[in-house]
């Protein structure tokens, strides 16, 4: 039975991924470990401790550890570590011979592993063993004389011995290699540690000359520098001198010429420094000098006088420029930048002469564009002359050159007109500067001259003047519907209303508009600032007459909702109607739509619940429908979708109505009808199943009677219960009865 249960029993089904995408989060190897790690989830316990009481059981622990390193030495001889870790064990137990033996052993498998004679020499530096170190380390760096760790550490060691005469030996030894810069420079220090100067110039000497050194500049540098810091200063002038000499003009680097001059300037020799970096810009070229420019200014802001600074700052950029302009001389961005620097320290003839040289390349193109910055000289000499010169008459003459040089005809520039005349206020000759405002709105009348004499004239508090240049402004640009604004907001401020609205009447009546929308709703504003809904009710239906905008209908019922008074509900009301009526004929629905939202959010908020259903019945019906595109060429683009709205208020969208309404009513019979045919076939399979149960009862049934001698009962009892419930499914089938009806017919 056991076995018979235990073969029952079913293997559990494993779950079936369902979703194979990737998880958004991704969980790496490292995160695991790290949580592994975090959580303490391998801890294992410490090995036993094990005391060892006699002599047997240590030799018996020795055994046994040497057994084990030297199998994993069998196991695979290359793996350092391993030798490494067997002779460390072997000094902790103070057996200097067998560690000494195994590293031996170990330099036989790999006698070029850099970190194995370090260790086998580290041993033999702590057992105190110095001959066997200064074996090993002979050994070493024969076999690898490129490896500086040896002689570094070999070195160090015969010092800290006080052997400093074998010390020097290794280091000659190792210069006879020629190696990097730093091993240089460590024998230096070891001499200069040991007051040994001449022995350290000597190997300054050898060392500057080396084959692979020779050319790197920063040694001559701090040869000289050795010198100079040991108070030898006729050797270190002699340095520099010689690197002048061997790096010639063909290899010259302003770093030398710079040292060399601060070398001079720490001794107080600025006869020399001068001469050194004049010499040094003589050949060195003006782009390879910045450094060396650099601190021959600051040289001569220390030491040299106010001539020489300015020669200085001046002459490397000056001549930059005059290269550049030479090369192209309509390049006006280098003129500024000439011009910027001349500014801050030239006199004002040499400034003026370089204005005058600028001015003269006068743009061959009568062209706006090519002459923007060719203008912007003539403003900043203006500018120069009036605040920097402070000379008011040649002020004034350069603004007339430029305005009598500018091609009016063709382009002007509002900018320099208005610059002469504010220049004229500030030297109080007002009437300078109207006649020269008058003479640019005569020649070439443009937007921003109006715009800038009208508001010079308001800052002078001259509005009958001020009224003459917006004629004249509306004269020039009558389509401009920013002027008749401004020009009805000054007249309103001065109290004049029905100058105002006259100044708006004539607006809305010119035939052509750059912003209407904006004159209109400026108008409107003005009639409600002055409390006149009559006349702002008037405007909106002349407005209404124009277009039927949206916007405007809302703006019109809101208005009239903003109102204080008893019909304003009314008003309101009767607005929104009128907008609704005028925009059935409207082709953008969903300006219509935005209407009806409106009106239905007003009657949300002031309206009855008849109001509220009333207009919740004029809202559209938003469906999707497909049209067909065409592409620029003229072929088939496809299809694409779009959101129609359907109106109940329209007349010639019933028939759509409709036929939604009946499409909606077969989609709803369709979905009862799938419904009682999916109840038929349940039912169908629930009376084949029980004519089945039927059928194996009657078999029962019959073998029953025949033991007890009942032929009759069996077979009579069975169809009735059959006929009964034949005619319990066909009643169901017929009415289309569900399962569960099926059912309990069944059961009874």
């Amino acid at each position: 039975m056991a076995s018979t249960a235990a073969g029952k029993q079913r293997i559990p089904k494993v779950a079936k991924v369902k979703n194979k995408a990737p998880a958004e989060v991704q969980i790496t190897a490292e995160q695991l470990l790290r949580e592994a790690k975090e959580r303490e989830l391998e801890l294992l316990p410490p090995p036993p401790k094990q005391k060892i009481t006699d002599k047997e059981e240590l030799n018996d622990y020795k055994l046994r550890k040497r057994k084990g390193y030297e199998d994993n030495i069998r196991k695979n001889r290359t793996i350092i570590s391993n030798w490494i870790k067997y002779a460390q064990w072997e000094e902790s137990l103070n057996e200097i011979q067998r560690a000494r033996s195994i590293y031996e052993r170990a330099l036989d498998v790999d006698h070029r592993n850099i970190t194995l004679w370090l260790k086998y020499a580290e041993m033999e530096m702590k057992s105190r063993q110095v001959n066997h170190a200064r074996n090993i380390w002979d050994r070493a760096i024969t076999i690898l004389p490129r490896a500086n760790q040896f002689w570094y550490k070999y070195t160090y060691m015969e010092e800290m011995l006080g052997n400093i005469a074998g010390c020097r030996q290794v280091f000659e030894r190792w210069m006879e290699w020629e190696p990097e810069e730093q091993a240089w420079h460590s024998y230096i220090n070891f001499e200069l540690r040991y007051k040994e100067v001449e022995k350290a110039r000597t190997i300054y000497e050898r060392y500057i000359l080396l084959r692979l050194i020779i050319m790197l500049l920063k040694n001559w540098i701090k040869y000289s520098r050795f010198e100079e810091r040991h108070g030898y200063i006729a050797h270190s002038r002699k340095v520099f001198e010689r690197a002048v000499e061997f790096f010639g003009e063909e290899n010259i680097d302003e770093n030398l010429y710079v040292a060399f001059a601060k070398f001079e300037e720490r001794q107080k020799e600025s006869e020399r420094v001068r001469v050194i970096y004049k010499y040094a810009l003589d050949r060195i070229p003006k782009q390879q000098a910045q450094a060396l420019f650099k601190n021959y200014t600051m040289f001569e802001k220390k030491f040299g006088d106010r001539r020489g600074i300015e020669d200085v700052i001046v002459s490397k950029r000056r001549f930059q420029y005059e290269e550049e302009v030479k090369a192209n001389p309509h390049n006006y961005d280098a003129w500024f930048d000439y011009l910027r620097l001349l500014e801050s320290d030239a006199d004002p003839d040499a400034v003026r002469e370089v204005y005058e040289r600028a001015i003269a390349n006068v743009p061959p193109i009568q062209e706006k564009r090519h002459w923007r910055r060719y203008i912007y000289l003539w403003i900043n000499y203006a500018l120069y002359e009036e605040l920097e010169v402070k000379d008011p008459e040649r002020t004034r003459q350069v603004y007339q050159a430029c305005l009598e040089l500018i091609p009016h005809k063709k382009f002007t520039y509002a900018k320099m007109w208005l610059m002469y005349g504010k220049f004229e206020i500030r030297q109080k000759n007002l009437p300078g500067a109207r006649r020269g405002l008058g003479t640019a709105i005569g020649k070439c009348p443009k937007n921003k001259l109006f715009k800038g004499y009208i508001e010079l004239e308001l800052q002078l508090r001259e509005f009958d003047r001020c009224r003459k240049l917006y004629e004249k402004y509306l004269e020039f640009s009558p389509e401009n519907c920013t002027t008749w604004i401004k020009f009805a907001e000054l007249e309103t401020i001065l109290g004049d209303v029905d100058r105002a609205r006259a100044i708006f009447e004539l607006a809305i009546g010119q035939p052509r508009l750059d912003m209407p929308e904006v004159l209109w709703k400026a108008y409107i504003d003005f009639e409600i600032e002055q409390e006149e809904y009559d006349n702002t009710r008037e405007l909106y239906k002349r407005l209404l007459q124009r277009t039927q905008h949206v916007k405007v209908w809302i703006s019109y019922a809101q208005f009239e909702l903003s109102i204080d008074s008893s019909d304003r509900l009314q008003r309101c009301r009767q607005i929104y109607e009128e907008a609704n009526k005028g925009l059935r004929s409207c082709e953008e629905k969903e300006e219509r739509l935005m209407l009806l939202e409106s009106w239905r959010d007003y009657e949300q908020e002031f309206g009855s619940d008849g109001s509220r259903e009333r207009v919740k019945k004029l809202l559209p019906e938003k469906v999707k429908r497909r049209r067909k595109l065409t592409a620029e060429d003229g072929s088939d683009a496809g299809w694409e979708e779009y959101y129609d709205y359907i109106f109940p208020e329209d007349s010639a969208n019933q028939p759509n109505l409709k036929l939604l309404a009946m499409a909606k009513m077969w989609k709803k019979q369709q979905q009862q009808e799938d419904e009682r045919l999916s109840a038929k076939h349940i039912l169908y399979s629930l009376h084949i199943r029980q004519r089945e149960l039927l059928g194996r009862q009657r078999a029962a049934l019959q073998g029953y009677s025949i033991s007890s001698g009942r032929t009759g009962c069996g077979s009579g009892m069975i169809d009735f219960f059959s006929v009964s419930l034949d005619k319990a499914f066909l009643i169901s089938a017929e009415r289309g009865a569900s399962c569960h009806y099926y059912t309990t017919v069944k059961n009874n």
